[in-house]
């Protein structure tokens, strides 16, 4: 016999919306007890993708924060994306909806979804879902999802392209999608319909202050770039870019105004142009967590030589001399990773103890983990190991 909940469960099968929507409302408290909705072969979670899309915003908005909060159960969230591409297509799609009131939660759960390699699917997603409407294509000039989710990531941030959304959990989505090969090739490559790179657009919210949220897209963006380096055989072409001009906006996180002070002429005279002279304002990044991303990215663009040669060119080291001295004591993992950059950089490299150049294949690589590799890869590995999503592994969750 099914268990009150259980059957308060199958009531989400119900062809009458308000007994639906009473169902809803004495759930959503149980999201978070994955096991009361894989009753009669897990049914409910199609039956919440279908209230989904349905007109009401308050059914619409409870059930997305179920399915959401499913997302930490591996069954379910296979159940969400594998068994219904089409499904994952029509939430794609319906961010981009201008007129979506629920665009904001529904990036958190495509962000949970994205813990799934099914979520790849997206990148083959070119054609508008039939049941989506209101797609400005004066504004979204690709005919692919992944390329519209971009620009309203970027041109949606101060709510002015949907006034109910600011769109910065695609932040966790773009970190979580990098984590896979075809993620990492697509921040770092040039898009036909607007010549730009797409780690390019990411790249000037790594700074943004201004609100408490902004946290999440700087929180975001950083782990995005750095999944974007786990291929070393690319490190230089994307350091060297002038374009994208990645160096110093690795660095600009990790600086303050007063790190100037004790850095001598010709090591400021070296840095990127964009940091010779800081204003008086100019502030560190105040998240320890995130310094630490940038500070692990900068770890793995030692990996090669010639990018390590790079970084000494452009006074690297001083930057995080500076910031060892004022962090060092109050953060192990900021301590220990300056340290490991320095050894990197300041190391010999003469002929018979140079650190050795290992290129990683792309059959090297998994979504999750990178194979043994030579002593001095094994910063790389480790790196790799932490399977880089800026939310934590069991995915956000959103208390009713």
């Amino acid at each position: 016999m099914p268990s009150e909940i259980e059957e308060l469960v199958s009531f989400l099968h119900s062809e009458q919306p308000v007994v639906k929507q009473i169902a809803l409302q004495n759930l959503v408290g149980f999201s978070q007890q994955p096991a009361i909705f894989k009753y009669d072969n897990n049914r409910a979670v199609q039956d919440l993708k279908d209230i989904s899309k349905m007109n009401s915003q308050i059914m619409v908005q409870q059930s997305i924060t179920i399915l959401t909060n499913l997302c930490n159960d591996d069954e379910l969230r296979r159940e969400i994306i594998c068994q219904d591409k089409d499904y994952l297509k029509y939430l794609a799609w319906k961010i981009v909806d201008l007129a979506n009131t629920s665009a904001d939660l529904m990036c958190i759960l495509l962000s949970n979804l994205a813990k799934d390699e099914g979520v790849l699917e997206i990148f083959n997603i070119n054609e508008i879902h039939k049941d989506v409407q209101n797609i400005d294509k004066d504004i979204f000039k690709s005919d692919r999802v992944i390329d519209c989710l971009m620009d309203c990531f970027v041109k949606g941030f101060d709510r002015t392209l949907n006034k109910y959304a600011n769109f910065n959990y695609l932040a966790y989505f773009f970190a979580d999608i990098s984590r896979f090969r075809i993620g990492r090739d697509y921040f770092i490559s040039l898009q036909d319909y607007d010549d730009v790179i797409p780690l390019q657009k990411l790249l000037p919210f790594n700074e943004k202050f201004e609100v408490p949220e902004d946290k999440v897209r700087r929180e975001g963006v950083a782990y995005t770039i750095k999944n974007s380096l786990f291929d070393s055989e690319k490190h230089f072409d994307i350091l060297s870019n002038e374009v994208l001009n990645l160096l110093p906006f690795l660095l600009s996180p990790i600086v303050e105004y007063k790190d100037q002070e004790n850095l001598s002429d010709e090591e400021m005279f070296n840095l990127p142009d964009e940091l010779q002279f800081l204003e008086e304002d100019k502030k560190r990044e105040p998240e320890h967590k995130i310094i630490l991303v940038y500070l692990e990215s900068i770890l793995l663009l030692c990996t090669l030589k010639q990018c390590r040669d790079y970084l000494r060119e452009k006074s690297v080291y001083p930057l995080i001399r500076e910031l060892h001295k004022r962090l060092g004591l109050e953060n192990n993992d900021i301590e220990e990773t300056c340290n490991r950059v320095v050894n990197m950089l300041m190391r010999d490299e003469i002929e018979g103890n140079a650190v050795e150049d290992v290129i990683m294949k792309s059959e090297d690589i998994n979504p999750y983990t990178v194979e043994e590799k030579e002593e001095e890869l094994k910063l790389q590995k480790q790196l790799e190991n932490q399977e880089d999503d800026s939310s934590e592994d069991e995915g956000l969750v959103i208390v009713a």
